[in-house]
């Protein structure tokens, strides 16, 4: 499966499968997470960790950390 973190946050069309979803933020927040890591950028690294931990432990993360991981490629 390929995901795509650019198009995270963006809306699917109605007969999207759950399974093919780019915008799942865990997913996102790995992708991050391993550029931000490549680059050195720990600020990020932190902000993608807490995404990561809030989705393994069935919380809801952060507004400001979804939209850190949102925009980190734009």
């Amino acid at each position: 499966m390929k995901i795509n973190a650019l198009s995270f946050g963006r809306k699917q069309p109605a007969g999207a499968s759950d399974g093919s979803r780019p915008d799942k933020p865990l997913d996102a927040a790995w992708i991050v997470l391993e550029a931000a890591n490549d680059l050195g950028d720990m600020a990020t690294v932190e902000v993608c960790r807490r995404v990561i931990d809030a989705g393994l432990n069935g919380r809801q993360a952060a507004a400001y950390d979804l939209h850190v991981i949102s925009e980190y490629f734009r």
